[in-house]
């Protein structure tokens, strides 16, 4: 943890119904220690328990992501995991509500594994994205050899986990793990506009979304039917559904309660 006399090494903001994660280390390139794992884990909490709250953005301040796990740190013993979340206090998070990354300049290592947890990526157009494990003989254990095959074909994905090498925010788009590319210095904008439009949307609907993806994910057909009925059949018992039914009939904008 952070003395009283230290800036936090993560801040969050809300900006109407996002949350704004930043990760405040530039002098560190944003690296992971045990200061910046805790205070994603703290901000993951918030996003969860706020009802207000509807998405999230995570960013690192300074014109960088993050440069993955603070090697000095963890020289020094400490921690780059959060108790039942994983690296940096996310990776292995059940996140309920969307989580948007807002990518400038390097994502390397655990940065991009941070962006890879969540599930849309902004980036700038000099972003740069790397898993460089192999080049000294680790590998992308913060979920970048889990994740990156199951976002793009397995033989790029490969590509990339195998040579260690890095690449553009426009390669990044045409493998398809870059939703949006922006200019540079507009990322955090881009990704707001994006959660804006996301938080439109029904809260419940959204949170069924992730669950019938993360279940559906390595079943067959017949069993990810069968989860995504049970889904459906509690939104459809909801009160956003006869509030988003209501608000198209009557031709206004739905009032969501989450509810």
């Amino acid at each position: 943890m952070s003395s009283p006399q230290e800036a936090p090494a993560v801040r969050t903001e809300t900006v109407g119904h996002t949350l704004v994660v930043t990760i405040d280390r530039p002098q560190a390139r944003n690296a992971v220690n045990a200061a910046v794992a805790q205070g994603i884990a703290e901000a993951v909490d918030l996003l969860a328990s706020d009802p207000e709250l509807r998405v999230g953005v995570i960013q690192g301040a300074g014109g960088t992501f993050s440069a993955g796990m603070d090697l000095k740190a963890a020289a020094r013993g400490e921690s780059s995991e959060a108790p039942g979340k994983g690296f940096a206090g996310i990776v292995e998070a059940e996140t309920r509500k969307p989580l948007i990354a807002a990518v400038e300049g390097f994502a390397m290592g655990g940065g991009f594994e941070i962006a890879l947890s969540c599930d849309l990526i902004v980036a700038a157009e000099d972003a740069a994205f790397a898993l460089p494990e192999v080049k000294r003989g680790l590998i992308a254990g913060g979920g970048g050899a889990i994740r990156l095959p199951r976002r793009i074909p397995h033989h790029l994905a490969m590509e990339l986990l195998l040579t260690g090498r890095t690449v553009t925010a426009a390669r990044g788009a045409e493998l398809g793990f870059v939703n949006q590319v922006c200019p540079s210095g507009e990322a955090r904008g881009t990704a707001l506009a994006l959660a804006e439009e996301v938080a439109r949307n029904a809260p419940l609907a959204l949170a069924a979304v992730k669950r019938v993806v993360r279940l559906a994910d390595g079943r067959d057909e017949r069993e990810a039917f069968a989860a995504q009925r049970e889904e459906t059949g509690a939104l459809a018992r909801s009160h956003d559904v006869a509030e988003g039914i209501a608000a198209f009939t009557e031709r206004r904008a739905p009032r969501w309660t989450g509810r």
